[in-house]
């Protein structure tokens, strides 16, 4: 059978169409200017049917968060998803420790990063993929002061050369 000029075929339209099926949750804004990410990892989150009532509502923060390993699996450790206000046996506890889920492997290979350069586990964003709640998890050394200033200059020359271009 003939196969038709510009047809696509399913499995690319679904790659493709991934991108649009993500919903951002949360972004943890003050990770990217104290920390410099060296590595980012999609990880699932164990929560429970509060908790992900409470996220589709857009409630959660993730300033204080970070990852920990403890036992061959990974926590996130200070995350806040506040009480669903219309469950009220079945509420969970805000500031509870929740489990990541990842791959052995790849939790050996960045735990042993973590552990062997000093670096902390920081959660960047939280959002829906596909209906299912996912965390993007950096590898992230801390800056300096004098980093951020750095990283604050360069910030603004790039403004201020965006606006000259746009002058012409």
């Amino acid at each position: 059978m003939p196969t038709i000029a510009g047809k696509k075929s399913k499995s690319k339209e679904t790659a493709k169409g991934d991108a649009k099926n993500e919903r951002v949750i949360a972004q943890n804004r003050k990770a990217r200017h104290n920390y410099q990410v060296l590595d980012t990892l999609e990880c699932g989150i164990v929560l429970t049917g509060s908790e992900v009532k409470s996220l589709r509502n857009g409630q959660i923060s993730l300033e204080e968060a970070y990852g920990r390993v403890q036992q061959n699996e990974v926590w996130l450790v200070g995350c806040d998803i506040p009480e669903y206000n219309f469950a009220h046996q079945l509420n969970h506890i805000p500031k509870r420790r929740r489990k990541l889920l990842l791959h052995r492997r790849e939790i050996r290979k960045f735990a042993a990063q973590a552990y062997e350069k000093n670096l902390t586990l920081v959660p960047l964003k939280m959002y829906f993929l596909r209906g299912r709640a996912k965390v993007l998890l950096g590898i992230c050394r801390g800056k300096k002061q004098f980093d951020k200033r750095e990283s604050m200059k360069k910030k603004d020359m790039q403004r201020d050369i965006d606006r000259a271009t746009r002058r012409g």
